[in-house]
């Protein structure tokens, strides 16, 4: 593992930090935490922890012994000196005389010797940083220790590796009496350089930022390094998949909704090593120990559901395999937990689905609640993975009891991170909007994505100069909407990364002008491949997914007011505008017995892509008024902005019970108001 401990850079953390008054230990202490959080071999979405500790003038100027430490859940990739609250250290130190020390006791103890009450929790940690004498400390899940860690024979492979140079800890659960323990362990032999915690990672200290830093580094790479030295083949299964449809996660996303009556994320992984590693001979057995570290298991389960290639045939043939595997892994999480409840009093049990399920000769899926949730699930599963893999190296991986395991997920202190997640009512819809590069296309992701939903964009063209902010919050696919091939092509990639599509919003069209008189037929052919047509290829296969996810859904189409009021010289723009609005209500008649709603929005007036500046000159000209009259040319004599559009295609959303409806965005037209 690379050492990336730069000096200049050291010194640009110190004077930034200097200029808000914090610390330049401090200072060096984020640079550090920073540089372990961004090495995703050591740490992953809000693990490991860090800490220093300095002395400061208390209210009545006495100087006082504090320590500062990473913040439970935040992430060490980012952080800034909020998320390392302050404590004063001497009466953490009293505590290694105490025997016991509750859970509940331990939060309001570290609570009460904040430094700042506004600070957010201290990492669970806190007490083990504390009595380690050492003026910094590191703690990772690094996965090249885990490997090592978690083996039936660890102690003995650890000390041929490190000799004495680190301490070996057993496994215990994080908290007081972990703390207790490395202290205790600590004291026998005080020339330790960092301490191995068996089932769990790796701590390193010493006297400056780079010391304790460079000897993380240093044990990492050792371990890395002896893993390679040991690397040899696995054995692999001959793949009998022929051929596979994206159905499949459409049908998961189906049975995860019956079951919890929640819209999940679902990502297939389905590169060559990805297949590669679906086919691991005794997958089964390996992956199916429990977790490399116990803090994986509040994330992603003990264990990932494996469907074997004799299960994915049959479910080729029958799709109710599918639903039987899923609930099977259920039933079996409803019995662990009723087996193990006692552990933890009071316990509730979560959800019972997996995050993980593997597919031999396909690759595997991760599973959330969200984009976020889904990238944790395929982030950890990733380390645990190549954890496990490697352990097989060294020798015979083993992980924690099934008793530590269930402590572990349903440890209060780790649980309160989820619980207090409150869940967005739109948590979990994709939502698909064409014309997405557009200025209407670009407000509604915009106005999607503050509301909690997952946004896909298609369009010809995205200039990632423009808004490369917004599109990269958002899956950003090219595709040509008027033609079949780059429709499907487009949604089968929507499909691999989301598992589904909840929401359309059919939004692309271009405006075209000509008097029906003399107009050429081209251009009125041109208007309806892309006004009109567009729209229903796209539907066609967007409604056809939603029956198969049978969790309703909603389509909703950009349709124009000249569908009913028709403009001066605009008959090839409205005469497909006509037609799409009898689309939306032939739409809204067929699908309503699937719960599918089928909404439009009648907008007139945006300056955007379609009505540029030369457009509405043009137009305002048909129209014999300015173009600032044109544009406020309405009953409230107001602009309409695109904002307004996305408003209302939101509020469709939210109409639970209306479908065949039409907004009208217009700022008050009577001509073009309907009942």
């Amino acid at each position: 593992m690379k050492n990336l401990w730069n000096i200049n850079t050291a010194k640009k953390y110190i004077s930034k930090y200097n200029k808000i008054n914090v610390h330049k230990d401090l200072a060096l202490r984020i640079y550090t935490t920073h540089l372990l959080g961004n090495e995703k071999k050591l740490v992953l979405h809000g693990g490991g922890n860090t800490s220093v500790k300095l002395e400061t003038k208390d209210l009545f100027n006495n100087l006082k012994k504090v320590i500062y430490v990473k913040g439970s859940g935040w992430d060490m990739s980012n952080l800034n000196h909020l998320g390392m609250p302050g404590l004063y250290l001497d009466p953490l130190k009293k505590t290694s005389s105490l025997r016991k020390m509750s859970d509940e006791n331990m939060v309001n103890y570290l609570r009460l010797n904040l430094l700042d009450s506004n600070s957010p929790n201290p990492s669970v940690e806190t007490l083990l940083h504390a009595l380690l004498p050492h003026k910094y400390v590191d703690h990772t899940h690094s996965n090249a220790i885990l490997s090592l860690v978690n083996l039936k024979n660890s102690p003995k492979v650890l000390n041929k590796i490190f000799g004495k140079k680190l301490a070996i800890v057993p496994y215990i659960m994080p908290g007081f009496q972990l703390a207790k323990k490395c202290f205790q362990i600590f004291k026998k032999n005080k020339n330790v350089e960092g301490l191995l915690l068996l089932n769990h990672g790796i701590f390193t200290f010493g006297n400056d930022a780079k010391q304790s830093y460079d000897r993380m580094i240093k044990y990492v790479s050792l371990a890395e390094k002896y893993i390679k030295n040991k690397k040899r083949k696995h054995k692999y299964e001959k793949n009998n998949i022929n051929n596979f449809s994206l159905d499949l996660l459409i049908q998961c996303r189906k049975i995860f909704y019956q079951i919890d009556q929640n819209k999940w994320i679902i990502n297939l992984n389905s590169s060559k090593d990805d297949i590669k590693f679906s086919l691991l001979e005794n997958i089964d057995r390996l992956f199916t120990k429990g977790p490399v570290t116990p803090d994986h298991v509040i994330r992603i389960k003990s264990q990932p559901l494996i469907i074997k290639q004799k299960d994915l045939l049959k479910i080729n043939k029958n799709k109710n395999n599918l639903n039987v595997l899923i609930k099977k892994y259920c039933q079996n999480y409803i019995n662990y937990f009723h087996k193990n409840k006692n552990q933890i009093i009071n316990s509730k049990i979560s959800d019972t689905l997996p995050r993980i399920i593997i597919l031999q000769g396909i690759g595997y899926l991760s599973i959330g609640r969200n984009k976020k949730e889904l990238k944790i699930s395929k982030d950890i599963f990733l380390s645990m993975k190549q954890s496990i893999l490697d352990s097989c190296f060294v020798g015979n991986f083993k992980s924690i009891n099934q008793k530590e395991i269930f402590k572990m997920e349903y440890w209060p202190l780790e649980r309160s991170k989820l619980n207090n997640q409150k869940r967005n009512i739109l948590e979990g819809c994709i939502a698909l909007i064409t014309g997405g590069a557009g200025t209407i296309g670009q407000a509604i992701a915009k106005k999607f994505i503050n509301e909690g939903l997952e946004i896909v964009l298609f369009d010809k063209y995205f200039d990632y100069n423009k808004n490369q902010k917004l599109f990269d919050k958002c899956l950003c696919i090219e595709c040509d909407i008027t033609n079949n091939n780059s429709i499907q092509k487009s949604i089968n990639k929507v499909i691999k990364n989301f598992g589904g599509i909840d929401i359309l919003v059919s939004n692309a069209g271009v405006a075209f002008q000509g008097s029906m008189e003399s107009i050429n037929e081209k251009v009125i052919k041109d208007s309806f491949d892309i006004n009109f047509f567009s729209h229903q290829k796209i539907s066609q296969k967007i409604v056809n997914i939603m029956k198969i996810q049978d969790m309703g859904g909603s389509i909703m189409f950009n349709i124009s007011k000249q569908a009913v009021n028709p403009g001066k010289n605009f008959g090839p723009y409205g005469l497909a505008k006509t037609s799409t609005l009898f689309l939306m209500k032939q739409y809204a008649l067929e699908c309503g017995q699937y719960n599918i709603r089928v909404n439009g929005v009648n907008a007139d007036r945006i300056q955007s892509g379609l009505l540029t500046k030369k457009f509405i000159a043009q137009r305002s000209k048909a129209r014999n008024i300015s173009p600032d009259q044109y544009l406020s040319n309405n009953l409230l004599q107001q602009e309409v902005l695109a904002e307004d559009v996305a408003d209302a295609f939101f509020n469709q959303i939210l109409l639970k019970k209306t479908t065949g409806n039409i907004i009208t965005v217009d700022g008050g037209n009577i001509e073009a108001s309907l009942r």
